[in-house]
C-alpha cells in the first residue's frame, strides 16, 4: 500500500483571498515503511510574504525569488503523489490550498477521501489532549529538536514517525512478534517445533504425481528433481 505523508507551508490562512502555497514537502511509504523517495519543492508565491507567516517558516521574498511558480511545478507534483493516500496532520488546511493551486491550472483536484487526517485520528485517540504535531511528538517521544520553524519535509518526515505510532506503532505487526508474558516463579523454557506424530498426507492426486515424474523425466539424468 503506497501512502504519501505530506505537508505545505503556505502566506497565509485563506486561498480565496489571495494565499498561497510557498513549500511543499512529501514522503513516501510503502507497507507503513519509508521508501527514502521523498518530493520537496519551493514555490514563487508570486506576492509579498506577510510577516506573520514569515515567523511561522522562515521562507521570505529574498529567498522565494527565483523559486518556480505553482503553475511550473503542478503536474510534476500530481505525478509524484498519483492515487496513493494522502497522510496530512489537519488534511482539510492543505487540501484546500493544493486544490486551490490545482484549480487555478485547470488540472485535476485531490479527492477529499484521498485524505488521511491525523489531526483527527489524534483527537479520537486522545480526546480532549493536545494534538498538535509537537504535542505529539512529545507523547510519543520522538525526537523533534530540528523543527525551530515549520519546514513542509522535514514536517513531513517527523509526521511519518507520528502516523506510524497513532495507527499502533512504528511496526505495525499486529503483535506477531510480542513476547509472551510469564510469571516470575514461572521457569523459562525455550519453545521449539516439534515433529509431528504422522507426516501430513499427501494433496497430490495420481494424475498430478504421474505428470510431475513425466516432466522429470524429460529433464535428463542431471536434474536436481533426481536428487530430492
Amino acid at each position: 500500500m503506497r501512502e504519501i505523508v505530506l505537508d505545505t507551508e503556505t502566506t497565509g490562512f485563506d486561498p480565496e483571498t489571495g494565499d498561497r502555497i510557498v513549500e511543499i514537502g512529501a514522503v513516501e511509504l510503502m507497507g507503513h515503511v519509508a521508501t527514502g523517495r521523498t518530493y520537496h519543492q519551493y514555490i514563487n508565491p508570486e506576492r509579498t510574504m506577510p510577516e506573520e507567516a514569515f515567523q511561522v517558516h522562515g521562507l521570505g521574498d529574498e529567498f522565494l525569488r527565483d523559486k518556480p511558480k505553482f503553475a511550473e511545478i503542478g503536474q510534476a507534483f500530481l505525478d509524484f503523489i498519483g492515487d496513493a493516500k494522502l497522510v496530512i496532520h489537519n488534511a482539510a488546511f492543505d487540501i484546500k490550498f493544493l486544490n486551490a493551486e490545482l484549480k487555478w491550472m485547470n488540472l485535476p483536484q485531490i479527492p477529499w477521501e484521498q485524505a488521511i487526517d491525523t489531526l483527527a485520528i489524534a483527537k479520537k485517540r486522545f480526546p480532549g489532549s493536545p494534538a498538535s504535531l509537537d504535542a505529539l511528538c512529545r507523547r510519543f517521544n520522538i525526537d523533534n529538536s530540528s523543527r525551530t520553524l515549520h519546514g513542509a519535509l522535514l514536517d513531513s518526515e517527523i509526521l511519518a514517525e507520528v502516523y506510524l505510532e497513532l495507527i499502533g506503532g512504528r511496526q505495525p505487526d499486529f503483535a506477531l512478534s510480542a513476547q509472551p508474558e510469564r510469571r516470575a516463579d514461572q521457569p523459562h523454557v525455550e519453545w521449539s517445533p516439534k515433529p509431528r506424530p504422522r507426516p501430513l498426507p499427501s494433496r497430490l492426486s495420481e494424475q498430478e504425481s504421474a505428470a510431475h515424474a513425466e516432466f522429470v523425466g524429460k529433464l535428463g539424468d542431471d536434474a536436481l528433481w533426481r536428487q530430492l
